[in-house]
């Protein structure tokens, strides 16, 4: 394993990487926006395959630098870094590896830097986020009642932080962001250690309360351009429902789909051995 920092807009960045090129570079995405990249290390198994595997803190994330400047927290800064990162790094052109908002911002990098791509993997990503939020809502009338009379109150009142409804969130979070009976440590960290001037400013207080600055994000107009292999991910119990999935899989020409039957947002780590089965027969069909 390898660590450091790099330089992004005066800003210092903490990436690390495991493993060596021998078959290519791949970049992990992490979510959020605001978590930090540890809940993706499951990743690094593909050092094993042959493979450079690089994760990185983004800005305002984990071990990188928090800039007191909100402005910045917009999808266009994150797609630069991502440029920053590739290159700093020297990764030519790697697979990249986006995980819920990371799965959005390798599409948005996709959109603007295709020729740095060589393929592209989303877990739980998502082009539009209008049509994310409707599906988020169905899911959400689905919960017990009380649960929902529970949110329903705290969200008019404003109160995103109560205890009370944070204990009801979680029952969302249960169903639908990962179904283990016991959480990872690694998943855990990235959830306590969550920036919230990042997560506040573009998603909002929860996954399903999305009042920040991505709420109008949707490129489904522009995903006709893509055309590196694409492999979209999902769990059937996902909070970035299906729909969303089966809609980006129509769009984008060429691209593969899968569905894990027993995940919702984490199929890395609900389904472990499977997600890796899937992964590993895309990768070996592209190279």
């Amino acid at each position: 394993m390898k660590e450091g920092f790099l330089n992004f807009m005066g800003y210092s960045i903490y990436w690390k990487s495991f493993g060596k090129p021998l078959k290519g570079n791949i970049l992990c995405l992490h979510g959020g926006p605001g978590a930090t990249h540890d809940y993706m290390l499951p990743m690094a198994w593909l050092a094993e395959r042959g493979y450079r595997v690089v994760f990185y803190d983004q800005l305002g994330c984990g071990r990188s630098e928090l800039p007191k400047n909100r402005a910045l927290f917009v999808p266009e800064t994150y797609v630069e870094e991502v440029e920053t990162v590739r290159k700093k790094l020297k990764l030519g052109r790697p697979i990249v590896i986006g995980s819920s908002w990371g799965g959005m911002l390798a599409i948005a990098y996709c959109l603007k830097y295709q020729r740095n791509v060589s393929a592209v993997i989303t877990v739980g990503g998502l082009h539009s986020v209008p049509m994310t939020f409707r599906e988020m809502e169905k899911m959400k009338k689905k919960l017990p009642p009380e649960v929902l009379k529970t949110i329903e109150k705290y969200e008019s009142e404003g109160d995103y932080e109560n205890r009370e409804y944070q204990e009801a969130v979680m029952v969302f979070y249960k169903r639908h962001l990962c179904r283990l009976e016991s959480w990872p440590k690694e998943l855990m960290y990235s959830l306590e250690k969550i920036s919230k001037p990042v997560y506040y400013t573009m998603n909002g207080p929860n996954e399903f309360s999305i009042i920040g600055n991505i709420r109008y994000w949707d490129v489904r107009d522009e995903l006709q351009k893509i055309n590196v292999p694409f492999l979209i991910l999902t769990g059937k119990y996902d909070e970035v429902s299906p729909k969303v999935a089966r809609d980006m899989h129509k769009l984008i020409k060429n691209s593969k789909m899968h569905i894990f039957e027993y995940s919702s947002h984490l199929p890395f780590w609900e389904e472990k051995e499977n997600f890796k089965a899937v992964v590993e027969r895309f990768l070996d069909s592209i190279t």
